[in-house]
């Protein structure tokens, strides 16, 4: 079984359910963000680069961290589309760069997209096209990882936490908590280069 893990975006709403779960399932958690001790940015390819000079070899590495931006195609800006650009999709790309030499033989690397890549909603434009290359990335990577190394990608749903955050029916919508179970599948799993989902709640 793996045992040390690092979980980037561990003080968001899923990357913090997901610590929790692997914790409690007997899994060695560390956790890091831009608001936590052990600080990282995925936006910032130095404060990447400066994280893992400090890490020592890990059995996995799950990222639950990057933005992205809502809104209608014919009214989002470059810059709205940068972000989600700069952040989700090359903010986990220099990740995994400089994650990969740290990770131990048949270790894993887990993503995160979004159900958007394959089910997107109006407005969505943007982070369906993040997603979905997110998936594209790992779907190539997983044939030139070596030593029984894997990676694969979950695409959540809009959990129950976001939903009320954003003044939506959240009643409708998964728990993180139960979100967190398909990154546990991840690490528990022999698969590679696949996409992991959760049913997509019926919001519009």
């Amino acid at each position: 079984m793996m045992k040390k893990v690092t979980v980037v975006g561990g003080t968001g709403t899923i990357g913090s359910a997901v610590k929790n779960l692997l914790q409690t399932e007997g899994y060695h958690v560390t956790g890091a963000s831009r608001h936590s001790e052990d600080r990282i940015d995925i936006e910032d390819s130095e404060s990447i680069r400066t994280f893992f000079t400090k890490t020592n070899q890990i059995d996995a590495l799950i990222c639950a961290a990057g933005d992205a931006s809502f809104g209608a195609f014919s009214e989002l800006t470059d810059e709205q589309f940068r972000i989600g650009l700069n952040s989700k999709l090359m903010g986990q790309v220099s990740l995994v760069r400089a994650g990969l030499p740290k990770l131990n033989p048949n270790g894993v690397i887990v993503l995160t997209g979004g159900i958007f890549a394959h089910q997107p909603w109006p407005k969505t434009s943007s982070i369906a096209m993040v997603n979905a290359a997110i998936e594209g990335f790992v779907k190539a990577l997983a044939l030139e990882m070596t030593e029984d190394r894997r990676i694969l990608v979950v695409h959540p749903p809009f959990v129950k936490e976001t939903a009320e955050a954003m003044q939506m029916d959240g009643s409708k919508c998964p728990q993180a908590s139960d979100v967190a179970k398909a990154y546990l599948q991840c690490l528990e799993t022999e698969e590679t280069g696949v996409a992991i989902y959760l049913k997509e709640p019926d919001l519009v």
